[in-house]
């Protein structure tokens, strides 16, 4: 144990000379006093002896007590085959790296990204020009953000993406959940490249592992079954614009999306052209429906039915359209496969023999009617404004078929007027006016 040669007291009443003092505490440590024409100042040294040569130290430590404790410090180095000023400096190196690895992690702390943080910045750059940015919001606070909002982005696992969902696939909504299974990856690829993330935790997942292999649809509504909608439909319950949305969907093979963001100053009824602006067309193009004289009746009575002169569909407050889903929903609570109780009475007013149909059915149905009639693929193409896929097509090829679309949607009209036509006669004349345009034998095999 060190014995020390001065106390506390002595050392505090040290006094500088007309010499330096080099004063022994013992133990190796030496108190350094300073002449007073250098300014008298109080140090400590510490001699040590290494490889039998004879070395000094000075300490860092401002205090006696200080001072011992760290002459104690560098005589266990010694002990340890180390030296003290080679230590010390190492120390002071290590000690730095610490702090600046402690100021790296809390930098790195504070700028860490949680889920929602990462939606949102995604939402802003990524999504700023997409058409279905609102839908996208409402899925994600819906199914997404409530399971993996609060997380840190870096801790997102698959077994956080699957909990999403699993979720969905326990509601039935198969579809929903592969959507959203792509709509994750593409943001989580967003953090990827921008370094916010190293590795995307969706990369993994198949979506054909998630509700089954895609189905491509191909549900088309037979001539009959257009018959049997023309009857059916004034009994399902639907507001009369409802009614006009189906027909112009057939008659048109507009998009539901197209249709439910129509205003009234986008159709020219004059010229007979409904012109859907690039901003509302799902391939970001302006696109031209020449209506035939079926469209155009339909787009006239929802004119005659109007309450506001901005949209065609407007919401309930009228102060924006209608939701894109809004129909859809409508025409799938009138195809339950059983009737359930506490519910609309029309819940099967519209289930056809040839299974459940969609509004995007409709539009397959009217491309399909049209084809039947010897109408050109590339025409009904220009019809359904597909983006022509052909890169050489779409650059050399720029007649715009005007004329020919024109006729295809006339033609299209006159069919659906002819499968429609006596079930529109009996709504739109008197029943005398009825019974002067038929003869007995129609009116018997009608009745039959």
């Amino acid at each position: 144990m060190a014995i020390n040669k001065i106390s506390a007291a002595k050392f505090k009443n040290l006094q500088p000379a007309d010499k330096d003092q080099l004063i022994s505490d013992g133990d190796s440590l030496f108190i350094s006093v300073r002449s007073i024409k250098n300014g008298g100042a109080k140090s400590f040294r510490m001699a040590y002896r290494i490889n039998g040569k004879q070395r000094w130290i000075t300490l860092k430590a401002d205090s006696l007590a200080a001072a011992r404790l760290e002459r104690d410090t560098y005589k266990n180095w010694l002990l340890q085959g180390k030296e003290p000023d080679i230590e010390r400096n190492l120390e002071i190196e290590r000690q730095r790296a610490r702090q600046l690895a402690e100021q790296e992690a809390l930098a790195k702390l504070n700028t860490r990204l949680t889920v929602n943080d990462l939606f949102i910045r995604w939402h802003d750059i990524a999504l700023a020009n997409y058409k279905e940015r609102n839908e996208i919001v409402r899925m994600f606070n819906k199914d997404v953000l409530p399971i993996l909002g609060g997380l840190f982005v870096e801790d997102v696992r698959k077994s956080h993406i699957t909990a999403v969902t699993d979720a969905l696939l326990l509601r039935g909504v198969n579809r929903m959940a592969k959507r959203i299974l792509g709509l994750m990856r593409q943001m989580f690829r967003f953090a990827v490249d921008r370094d916010i993330l190293e590795t995307d935790p969706t990369a993994k997942i198949q979506k054909s592992k998630i509700g089954g292999k895609d189905v491509e649809r191909d549900r088309v509504l037979s001539e009959d079954e257009i018959r049997a909608l023309a009857e059916k439909m004034p009994d399902a319950g639907f507001m009369k614009s409802t009614e006009c949305a189906i027909w112009i969907a057939l008659s048109t093979l507009c998009r539901v999306g197209e249709l439910s963001k129509a205003r009234y100053n986008d159709i020219n009824f004059e010229q007979r052209i409904w012109n859907i602006p690039e901003y509302n067309s799902k391939n970001g193009k302006a696109h031209f429906i020449y209506l035939s004289d079926f469209a155009l009746a339909q787009f006239k009575l929802l004119r005659s039915l109007r309450t506001q002169d901005v949209w065609l569909f407007p919401n309930h407050d009228g102060i924006s359209h209608v939701s894109e889903k809004s129909i859809s929903k409508q025409l799938g609570s009138r195809q339950s496969v059983t009737i359930l109780t506490n519910r609309s009475k029309n819940n099967q007013a519209l289930v056809m023999p040839g299974g459940k149909w969609t509004m995007h059915d409709l539009r397959r149905t009217g491309a399909t009617l049209m084809s039947a009639m010897g109408i050109s693929p590339d025409v009904i193409e220009k019809c359904l404004n597909h983006t022509e896929e052909n890169r050489m097509k779409r650059i050399y090829q720029r007649y715009d078929m005007k004329a020919e679309q024109r006729n295809a949607w006339q033609l299209l009209g006159d069919k659906l007027n002819e499968l429609t036509l006596q079930k529109q006669t009996i709504e739109d004349d008197s029943l005398s006016s009825f019974f002067s345009k038929i003869d007995m034998s129609t009116l018997i095999r009608a009745h039959r």
